[in-house]
């Protein structure tokens, strides 16, 4: 177990200086570009941060300056952020879904003076919206293709930057050092834009200390050492992807990999062999659903080995390997050479030794399939407010539907009365960027106060909801959506799912197919289609749901069955202000745009009962 005493008392920028200084040679980060992996080690990671941060000091960013990156993730995304850091310069993330009306409340809100744009599309939005950025001072972009005829003075390259410190380094050796020197865990770091699930985004201030807490804590609940390996995918603007890229990595020593892509992220996986993966609810039910596809075309004798694999294994599923009997062990065995063990390198999960989800409630049907065929997968639970993971499953203690325990350096209770979770501890963020009056309804007696209704079970913390999402039925029941939804959405075929009952007789839903699952069923059982529209309003596809959603019933309290559902004819949409950019539903905005269905939903049984 990790102490306080393994971690020195230093800032990110302090630590990436340390390690540079410790093990110059070993390799950091890698990058894959044209389809090779480039390595960059810790010198070198250092050198490049210290140029580019004294190239945004020479075109005048000053301690305390505000700096944006909008951008995939990519090694420039850590050099930029490291390289501000070093300067005491504040980074803010934005993510590259976002359209150009919500990079520009961000840019506006967070008062950054200065944003990294990783191409022609992001830079585009950027300049789109330049009259409502008075602040703004500088582009800098990562790829400069197709920005060669662009007159405008306020762009500069990446590389250009990185020179322009280099050249300023030469004139000022000592300027880093004095810089890094003066930093303080108490110092703002990093500031972090809630999803806005429910209005505008809020920017969540993340001290040093704040990180630092936080990379303890992920370290001894993970086991995480300088031998680990991760793959960094989701956007850096989250947290969780903040937690397992720089502030885990750079203070356990371990090595970070970059992908080509968001969408090469199965190939890169295979290739890395990551032994501890992240994944957000969404990524496990595409993965989930991929191997579905695959037996699906697999069909015959390999279908039904797959069946009885998981029928056979799936008993013991969360059971700790040690205390399995040697029945179990030969058993799990016996599928693992026949059936797993393909599944895992289709994954590209055979090496991961902790796979993570956490974020978003999860179908607990997809988290017991993963641990059936082997991968170790564990729930965590954390909000941007506590810089990361607070809470963590251990795989010697799994229980089902729990987010485990507290980790290291932070307290937590359930609050009598309301059942909301609070939190108290070093990792509790600042407060919100010129936000007095939310950072205090948020904070109180020292308690971060999460939003989330929570429960003791055998020992470790289970989240029921969010307190604002309970609803209460016509006849006075409460609900838990998420419970509902997350049950529903263990089918392969339904990708989203949004219950409505609050002030109602019953529950419904609107309900979103996922169009790559159910249109391989649909070639497999030659019902055609056109696109998504005509594949949901298929009589067929829709006795498929309802035999989905019957058998999600059966898991659920009478009063929580869904009565009756319809299926929405397109793709919930972030650009349609439908979700966020992580993909959260919301609910206000759903509810409003599709009243006249939801109406339909129990309008027509009103009329028959009349």
């Amino acid at each position: 177990m990790s102490t306080e005493a393994d971690f020195p008392s230093l800032t990110l920028p302090q630590i990436l200086r340390e390690n540079a200084r410790r093990m110059p040679d070993r390799v950091a980060l890698h990058q894959k570009d044209f389809g090779i992996w480039q390595p960059l080690t810790w010198s070198e990671y250092y050198a490049r941060a210290r140029h580019f941060g004294q190239g945004l000091h020479a075109l005048g960013l000053q301690p305390g300056g505000h700096i944006a990156i909008l951008s995939e993730n990519r090694i420039e995304w850590v050099i930029g952020q490291l390289g501000a850091g070093l300067v005491r310069a504040v980074t803010v993330g934005v993510y590259p879904t976002s359209p150009a009306n919500e990079v520009a409340y961000v840019l506006g809100h967070s008062d950054a003076e200065i944003v990294i744009c990783e191409d022609q599309e992001q830079s585009d939005k950027v300049l789109e919206s330049l009259d409502q950025l008075p602040k703004l001072r500088r582009i800098i972009v990562i790829d400069p293709k197709g920005l060669r005829h662009y007159t405008i003075e306020l762009l500069s390259t990446f590389h250009e930057v990185e020179r322009l410190g280099a050249a300023f380094e030469k004139d000022n050796p000592g300027f880093v050092d004095a810089a890094v020197d003066a930093q303080r865990l108490s110092d703002t770091g990093l500031m972090i834009y809630t999803s806005g699930s429910t209005g505008k985004p809020k920017g969540a201030m993340l001290s040093y200390g704040n990180m630092r807490a936080q990379a303890l804590g992920t370290i001894d609940r993970l086991g995480i050492t300088r031998e680990t390996r991760s793959l960094s995918y989701l956007p850096l603007c989250h947290v969780a992807e903040q937690m397992l890229t720089t502030m885990a990595p750079l203070y356990s020593g371990s090595c970070v990999s970059f992908g080509e892509s968001i969408r090469t992220v199965q190939e890169d996986l295979r290739e890395v062999a990551p032994t501890h993966f992240l994944g957000v609810p969404r990524i496990w039910e595409k993965l989930h659903s991929a191997i579905q596809i695959k037996m699906i075309e697999a069909g015959g004798m390999r279908r039904r080995l797959y069946e009885r694999a998981l029928a056979a294994c799936e008993p013991f599923a969360e059971k700790p390997v040690a205390q399995r009997s040697l029945r179990e062990r030969i058993i799990f065995a016996t599928c693992y050479a026949l059936v797993f063990r393909a599944l895992q390198n289709f994954t590209g999960l055979r090496a991961a030794k902790v796979a993570l989800t956490g974020a978003a409630p999860i179908p607990p049907i997809i988290v017991r399939f993963f641990r059936t065929i082997g991968v170790p997968l564990v729930e965590v639970y954390g909000l941007t407010e506590t810089t990361g993971m607070v809470t963590g499953q251990r795989l010697g203690h799994l229980v089902p539907g729990a987010v485990g325990e507290a980790v290291c350096n932070a307290e937590v209770r359930v609050e009598p009365g309301t059942g909301e979770l609070l939190v108290k501890g070093d990792m509790v963020f600042e407060g919100y960027y010129k936000n007095e009056e939310a950072t205090r309804a948020s904070i109180r007696d020292g308690w971060l106060h999460t939003g989330d209704v929570a429960a003791l079970e055998s020992g470790q913390i289970k989240i029921v909801d969010r307190l604002k999402d309970i609803m209460i039925t016509a006849g006075g029941k409460n609900l838990s959506p998420s419970e509902i939804e997350n049950t529903v959405k263990g089918s392969p075929f339904i990708k989203e799912c949004i219950v409505i009952a609050e002030a109602r007789k019953y529950v419904s839903a609107l309900i979103q197919i996922d169009a790559e699952t159910v249109g391989k069923w649909a070639e497999e059982n030659r019902v055609t289609f056109t696109n998504f529209r005509s594949l949901s309003e298929n009589p067929r596809v829709r006795e498929l749901v309802a035999a989905e959603v019957e058998h999600a019933n059966s898991q659920l309290a009478q009063v929580a069955q869904i009565k009756r559902f319809h299926l929405l004819t397109k793709e919930l949409d972030h650009d349609d202000d439908e979700v966020t950019a992580t993909m959260k539903v919301r609910r206000s905005n759903i509810y409003r745009k599709y009243q006249p269905e939801i109406e339909a939903l129990y309008g027509r049984v009103a009329a028959a009962a009349e």
